[in-house]
């Protein structure tokens, strides 16, 4: 006869389940969990659409956009939490000393949103990103050193009920209300219907290192993985040296997948800031053509020369491997330091577009040397506080 085997199944809470017995050929254990969740983990947190300007008033709930990393955070009883990342993997052991104070939320209860880390300067994608660290040791001296918070924005489940089938404004009050005792590091975002109001945030909450405006139907439901609300992006152009490019996946030698785009600082260095990507098919196979001739010796006096290895170490180098690039093949081509184009970026993190630029046009008519940082539009800092100070205006 076979060992008996041991058997686990998760049941929701206040649900009432049928018993069948087995058969006499098979025997062993089954252990009966009930979730310590309203709703079982994972959830696929619902998405925004871009949109090119802030919706009219009247219909939508305005907040700001966070620059952080997304989560939903699972309150269960007594110190129960899970902190669930944006792709539905744990984020708890990179955030310990957040995992501890979000067992000041209520018991029973879901709550979506966004952990930043705050500084001086305004909000630090960079900071969190070091917290995506294997070791432990590493992970909890940074917890310390660089403490996140968490800025809810929106209720998926209270008092251990599923709130997702509610309208966005009903979500809202019901967040308000239970948040209303909170104190950081957590934090309620501002909310407003004033599309006025919104369109302030986006002009002025950029300084403190926000990503733009979101606006959410107020009758709209939760819609996990739907893109079913808008984000509006701060949005400004720079002309960029392209000073070489990367293959395509689908056709090495035939496709370019992207633009390495330069800016000069005040030295005369050229340094790397990002990358353009927007292209059809079509127009990479065009692109190969078109950029061919501008390869001919470009390494040869190439001011990125030392990183064309792309199995060196590389830092912000263009060329080789780093922790987030998950094996990807980053091996570019330089071309020589000729072309000028026209991009559209929404913001700097650092001294680096913080997305992938969008194509607009070739700049014959501009010459490489002129492409500097002294173009880009500089951002009056914000204070955060005031952020948050908003959002305590709107409860």
């Amino acid at each position: 006869m076979s060992e008996p085997s041991a058997r686990t199944v998760r049941l929701k809470a206040d649900t009432t389940y049928e018993w069948e017995s087995v058969t006499n050929s098979e025997r062993g254990t089954l252990a009966i969990v009930v979730s310590a969740f309203p709703i079982e983990p994972p959830i696929e947190p619902m998405l925004a659409k871009i949109a090119e300007e802030i919706p009219p008033a009247g219909e939508y709930l305005f907040e700001p956009k966070w620059d952080g990393f997304r989560a939903i955070v699972f309150r269960g009883a007594t110190d129960e939490v899970y902190i669930q990342s944006r792709d539905c993997r744990p984020l708890d052991r990179y955030f310990p000393e957040l995992h501890e104070a979000l067992t000041a939320l209520p018991e029973h209860c879901v709550v979506d949103g966004e952990i930043v880390i705050a500084t001086p300067h305004g909000l630090s994608f960079d900071l969190l990103q070091l917290r995506l660290h294997p070791a432990a040791s590493r992970v909890a001296k940074l917890a310390a050193a660089t403490p996140s918070s968490f800025v809810a924005f929106d209720l998926l489940a209270a008092d251990g009920s599923d709130l997702r089938d509610r309208p966005q404004s009903q979500r809202r009050e019901r967040l308000e209300q239970m948040l209303g005792a909170v104190r950081p590091p957590i934090y309620l975002t501002p909310m407003t219907r004033d599309r006025s109001i919104a369109s302030d945030w986006l002009a002025r909450f950029e300084g403190a290192g926000l990503d733009g405006v979101i606006a959410k139907p107020q009758d709209g439901t939760y819609q996990p993985g739907k893109r079913a609300m808008f984000k509006v992006k701060h949005a400004r152009t720079a002309e960029c040296v392209v000073a070489g490019f990367r293959w395509h996946k689908a056709g090495k030698d035939r496709l370019v997948g992207s633009l390495l785009l330069g800016l000069y600082d005040d030295k005369g260095q050229l340094h790397h800031v990002g990358v353009t990507s927007s292209f059809t098919m079509a127009r990479r196979a065009e692109l190969a053509d078109e950029l061919a001739p501008l390869r001919d010796g470009a390494i040869e006096s190439h001011p990125w020369r030392e990183w064309a290895d792309a199995s060196a170490e590389m830092g912000r180098m263009p060329g080789g491997q780093s922790r987030w690039s998950a094996g990807k093949d980053l091996s570019w081509e330089p071309l020589r330091i000729e072309r000028v184009c026209e991009v559209k970026y929404d913001h700097m993190q650092g001294d680096r577009f913080r997305h992938a630029a969008t194509f607009l046009r070739w700049r014959p008519d501009k010459q490489p040397k002129d492409c500097r940082y002294d173009q880009l539009e500089v951002t009056a800092p914000y204070e955060l506080e005031k952020v948050f100070g908003a959002a305590r205006a709107n409860i």
